[in-house]
């Protein structure tokens, strides 16, 4: 029997669910009722054998990056590449590392040639593709930890500003992360620079060695893991308020580093109720997490 992905509107009526496999999206348009109904199907439509398209070459997206060699075919596929390729020289990474803000694009990019829209979004778990005509802003409320509540700050994007992708990564994310960063999120140019970035800088929030930190080889968790027998995060016991600030400040270094090179616009470091705010004017500041009040999450 063929396989058909799930497509549906969520119960307020605006907001469009589509699944198919380990892709889970919440698309929303804003517009004429014309251009909202052109993208709505637009978005559909991309959406559609998406997921068989990364399958047809997943072998290959599952390889490291190797700077300048770039041999897979598909628009998403190759998109994925992009976004990892700046850091392949430095490290293991492989295009998986973008995916899913790479997967909120290529949708996102469908609607925005289907209609003439003021606002539009594709949440990709989290990773968000973003699009907001002259006026338009988008509030989004950055949480701690994404496996149960407890908000950071809202972080509002206007129009004006380049940001127009958005990902969160660290340990208690969907994929496996080999620092102990609780989460980053990371504000780019576009959500598979993103998703790219905030892999990046969550490796980087680490204490090498510490006996608190228990780490397990990826493959033997997730025996198809692109990461292989590379150690990943599992558990991050009690640190010490200077262990804390220590890792933060690592992970902050390579925020830094990507800001100055152009490749994000600002970053949220959150580890065990601390955070580290490096933002387009490399303002920076660490203090508690307040507590908890309603907004949207990532």
């Amino acid at each position: 029997m063929t396989r058909l992905p799930q497509i549906a509107w969520l119960a307020d009526g605006r907001r469009l669910h589509l699944q198919d496999g380990p892709i889970d999206l919440i698309v929303e348009a804003r517009g004429s009722e014309a251009d909202m109904h052109a993208a709505y199907v637009m978005a559909a439509r991309r959406f559609a054998g998406l997921l068989d398209e990364l399958c047809a070459e997943l072998s290959e997206l599952r390889k490291a990056a190797v700077p300048a060699t770039c041999s897979l075919k598909g628009v998403v596929a190759r998109r994925m590449y992009a976004a990892v390729a700046p850091y392949a020289a430095d490290c293991f990474i492989t295009p998986m590392a973008a995916v899913a803000g790479s997967v909120a694009e290529e949708i996102l990019r469908a609607m925005i040639r289907a209609g003439q829209l003021d606002r539009a979004y594709v949440n990709n778990g989290g990773d968000i593709a973003l699009h907001l005509a002259p006026g338009e802003h988008f509030a989004v409320g950055v949480m701690d930890r994404p496996d149960r509540g407890g908000q950071v700050r809202t972080l509002t994007i206007d129009a004006d500003d380049a940001v127009r992708g958005i990902a969160t990564s660290g340990r208690h994310g969907r994929s496996f992360s080999l620092g102990i960063a609780d989460a980053v999120t990371v504000l780019a140019k576009t959500a598979s620079r993103a998703d790219a970035a905030a892999t990046i800088i969550a490796n980087a929030v680490d204490l090498p060695g510490h006996p608190a930190i228990i780490r397990r080889p990826a493959n033997e968790v997730q025996p198809d893991s692109d990461l292989g027998a590379r150690l990943v995060t599992r558990d991050v016991g009690a640190l010490s308020p200077s262990e804390i600030g220590q890792a933060l400040e690592t992970g902050a270094q390579s925020a830094r580093e990507l800001l100055a090179a152009g490749l994000i616009e600002g970053a949220v470091l959150c580890l065990s109720g601390d955070m580290l705010v490096i933002g387009a004017k490399d303002i920076e500041r660490r203090r508690p997490l307040p507590a908890a009040t309603n907004a949207i999450h990532i």
